[in-house]
């Protein structure tokens, strides 16, 4: 888990202290273009709707991996805002797990 370089987005943290990790500083549109055009390998993200929403809007996205549980919580943060932008997707994959989760994979359209 520590090997790879982690960029790390954050409006709050001025110094990191993980090993291997970059923070990203300025726009990060322009940051994360900057990443995808240097060699290596896929770039991950976890645990933010709001760095998600951003990458979607920006055309940065190109795969979606979503966990879905059959569960109605009725409120809640939504990665997909309501008011925001379309982004077609296309499902390209869907796997269901034995604990009655998805793992659903999208693709931009």
């Amino acid at each position: 888990m520590n090997a790879p370089a982690h960029y790390v987005v954050s409006k709050t943290l001025k110094k990191l202290s993980w090993r291997n990790s970059v923070l990203l500083k300025g726009d990060v549109e322009t940051a994360v273009k900057e990443l995808k055009d240097q060699p290596g390998g896929d770039i991950l993200t976890t645990g933010s709707t709001t760095l998600v929403r951003t990458l979607l809007r920006a055309g940065l996205v190109d795969q979606l991996d979503l966990l879905v549980h059959p569960i109605v919580v009725g409120h809640g943060e939504r990665l997909f805002e309501a008011d925001g932008p379309r982004v077609p997707l296309t499902l390209v994959e869907c796997t269901p797990l034995g604990t009655g989760v998805t793992h659903q994979v999208y693709r931009p359209a």
